[in-house]
């Protein structure tokens, strides 16, 4: 396929055509999650966007080596190498190992992707499991000059590094107002600069998880594993590096100096990242109250929400809004995303029951869409300008299906596959009404169905009307022609 794609890099601020440094290989690093607590919304959605970009590179007939890690270790509560390790707070509060924290969690995450069909990485690592990777880069950035060890503690240099290379190369941020945000260190204080992190921390004598190194029995920090990780799965430099807008600032620059001050080359030739949440119009957090996790929004278990959607509205509801822009919550929204996609996957449900007519008595303009539809994930994956051209396609089949438009069995041939391909494949999307209770919906119409014809048989149009109208209330949609009654959802 002839790659016309074009992305937006957050690194040059513009849309660049997507040119991978090795085709058809391609190496994608996303941030993954902090698995001391149930992930939330944010990160369901930067991680089903980017297996929405996933899934068209694979359709594209690129090979993608999609890497995703998992961190369980090293994040303390503050970004500034502040506060309690979050793991070890966790396990305390509910009186486990670390470990069984980190397991805990990382199963749910799991679940939650399932949940949303998301496409496993190629490769996730952890970063308990490249300890001694992270050692290694930390040492090659104190022999390159841009690191420092002050009492078993290893220091990134950042006012040594700024003196070479341009520290705020993907925020565009002025160094003066960073310094200016940033306190004043304190007499205690370690660092020589105030914006110096740290590569690798002294464990204090109640931290539980903790392994030897050359400056001391300690752990590494947080922005350390995705450099390490990154470059050895992917190389000192590759393709496309992900993650929410929240890590640009702090861990995505942190990431960027860490890797030149150690490989002398930028990491990744384009970075993109996926915008906020926000409810009601107000951004989502913990601290607002107004947060809610994926298996609320699955139950409508939350003070914000009247009802529960399925993962598959969730789904549909976040691919609506393009990754780049903020996708807010709300009821109303949420109710107009279910009914879309119960509609979209409705009109898929009634291909197989399509009559096609005779050559040349269809007029839709089937490669117009395909061609529509592929320009809009060439345009920087805008999956909400791809979804309004497939309820084009859904237009046609209801029509078709009500007898108002002729289909040839080429038209019809060639909307399954593009369903397939755009509804199924790229955007992810299944009916999830499917499953061992909705299994035997077909046939248990098929009875409903019968005893109406025998009420209409019998001149019991009372009974015949009362049966059409309970399944119309019910969401079901009765419709009579020359081949039998048909029926699908509404």
């Amino acid at each position: 396929m002839e790659n016309n794609l074009v992305l937006y890099n957050t690194l040059t601020r513009t849309k660049e055509k997507f040119e991978p440094l090795n085709a058809p290989f391609v190496g994608m690093y996303v941030c993954g999650p902090t698995v001391y607590s149930d992930v939330h919304l944010g990160n369901c959605r930067t991680f089903i966007s980017f297996d929405l970009i996933f899934r068209y590179l694979l359709h594209m007939g690129f090979k993608v080596r999609y890497v995703r890690n998992i961190t369980d270790a090293g994040h303390l509560e503050g970004d500034r190498d502040e506060g309690d390790d979050k793991f070890a707070k966790k396990a305390k509060l509910e009186q486990l190992e670390p470990m069984e924290i980190v397991q805990k969690y990382t199963l749910g995450f799991h679940d939650v992707l399932r949940l949303f069909n998301t496409l496993p990485p190629s490769i996730e690592p952890t970063a308990t499991g490249h300890i001694s990777e992270q050692i290694e880069m930390v040492k090659q950035i104190i022999d390159n000059g841009f690191a420092y060890e002050a009492n078993g503690t290893v220091y990134f240099d950042v006012d040594k590094y700024v003196k070479s290379h341009d520290y705020t190369v993907l925020t565009n941020r002025k160094l003066e107002d960073m310094l200016n945000n940033t306190r004043e260190l304190g007499g205690q204080d370690e660092k020589h600069g105030r914006l110096d992190f740290a590569l690798w921390i002294k464990a204090k004598p109640e931290h539980i998880m903790r392994w030897p190194a050359p400056w001391s029995v300690g752990f590494p920090g947080w922005h350390i594993e995705c450099s390490a990780m990154s470059s050895k799965y992917l190389g000192a430099q590759f393709d496309i590096h992900g993650g929410g807008m929240d890590l640009a600032a702090t861990h995505h620059t942190n990431e960027i100096a860490q890797s030149e001050a150690c490989n002398h080359v930028h990491p990744a030739k384009y970075w993109m990242h996926t915008n906020m949440l926000t409810v009601n119009g107000a951004r989502m957090s913990k601290s607002a109250g107004n947060g809610f996790l994926p298996h609320q929004l699955f139950t409508g278990e939350h003070a914000l929400l009247n009802r529960g959607y399925s993962p598959m509205a969730v789904r549909f509801f976040m691919m609506q809004a393009h990754y780049r822009s903020t996708l807010d919550f709300s009821n109303d929204a949420l109710d107009a995303a279910d009914k879309g996609y119960k509609r979209l996957m409705t009109a898929i449900s009634l291909l197989d029951k399509l009559k096609s007519e005779g050559a040349d008595s269809s007029t839709f303009d089937i490669e117009g869409v395909k061609k529509r539809c592929y320009d809009a994930m060439n345009d920087d994956f805008n999956s909400p300008v791809l979804i309004a051209e497939l309820f084009e396609v859904v237009r046609f089949i209801n029509a078709a299906y009500d007898g108002k438009a002729k289909i040839t069995e080429e038209v019809l041939s060639e909307i399954k596959s593009l369903m397939t391909i755009f509804v199924h494949d790229i955007l992810g999307l299944k009916d999830d009404s499917t499953g061992t209770d909705a299994g035997n919906m077909d046939e248990l119409m098929q009875i409903i169905i019968k005893m109406r014809n025998e009420a209409k048989a019998n001149k019991d149009f009372t009974t015949s009307d009362r049966i059409r109208e309970e399944l119309s209330t019910a969401g079901i949609q009765l419709k009579d022609s020359k081949d039998g009654t048909l029926w699908n959802k509404i």
